[in-house]
C-alpha cells in the first residue's frame, strides 16, 4: 500500500510541475516584438552609410527567414516547441531587434534601395596630378 501511495504522490507532483513548465515556455512564445530591441546595441548602426545599411538589412532578413524556417521545422517533431524555444528563440529575438534598429537608421538616413538591375557606378580612375619639381637657384652658364 505504501508503494502505491508513493507512486500516486509522485504522479500528483509531476503533473503540476509539467504544467507549470509548459505555461512558462508558452509565455516565451507570446513575447512581444517590442522587447526585441532590448537585445541589440542601439548605437551599432549610427555611423553606417546607406550602402552598408542595405547590405545589413538583406543579411538580417535572410537570417530571420532561416531562423523562422528552423523554428517551424523543429516544432513539427515531438517536443519541438521546447526545442524551438531553447535552440532558436533567443537568437531570433536578437536578430529581430537588430533588424528594427537597422530599419530605424535606414529611415533616419533617408536611404533608398538600389534597383536590382542597376550596375554600380564606378568612376574611371584619375591619373595622379604630378607637378614638375621646382628648379632650384639660378641657371648656371
Amino acid at each position: 500500500m505504501a508503494a502505491s501511495f508513493s507512486c500516486f504522490l509522485r504522479g500528483s507532483v509531476a503533473l503540476p510541475a509539467l504544467l507549470a513548465a509548459g505555461l512558462a515556455l508558452s509565455g516565451c512564445a507570446g513575447m512581444s516584438e517590442t522587447v526585441a530591441p532590448a537585445f541589440a546595441d542601439p548605437g551599432k548602426y549610427e555611423l553606417y552609410d546607406c550602402k552598408q545599411l542595405e547590405a545589413e538589412r538583406k543579411a538580417l532578413a535572410a537570417r530571420t527567414a532561416d531562423l523562422q524556417r528552423l523554428m517551424d521545422k523543429a516544432e513539427t517533431g515531438v517536443g519541438g516547441a521546447v526545442v524551438s524555444e531553447l535552440a532558436y528563440r533567443n537568437e531570433y529575438v536578437a536578430v529581430r531587434g537588430q533588424s528594427q534598429l537597422v530599419e530605424d537608421a535606414w529611415r533616419r538616413n533617408r536611404c533608398r534601395e538600389t534597383p536590382p538591375n542597376a550596375a554600380p557606378t564606378a568612376s574611371a580612375p584619375q591619373p595622379p596630378a604630378i607637378k614638375p619639381a621646382p628648379r632650384s637657384g639660378s641657371a648656371v652658364r
